[in-house]
């Protein structure tokens, strides 16, 4: 696998994350705006939202070159 292949894989990981991520966002405001109070069904979103906000960060390193100041 070449470089351009690495990045358009890395790319398409990428969008799948921010999809994920934002469905989240919108099911935990949903959650929260209807009162549903299923501390533990919202405590493993935000959960997994903060591993989707981790791997996000570690493609955004990878697809970004390194700059040195």
């Amino acid at each position: 696998m070449n470089e351009n292949d690495e990045d358009h894989v890395l790319r398409a990981q990428f969008a799948a994350l921010m999809q994920e991520h934002r469905d989240l966002d919108t099911a935990i405001a949903a959650m929260i705006e209807s009162g549903v109070r299923d501390q533990l069904q919202l405590s493993r979103f935000k959960k997994r939202k903060l591993q989707l906000k981790d791997q996000i960060a570690r493609i955004e390193d990878a697809l970004l070159p390194d700059i040195i100041a």
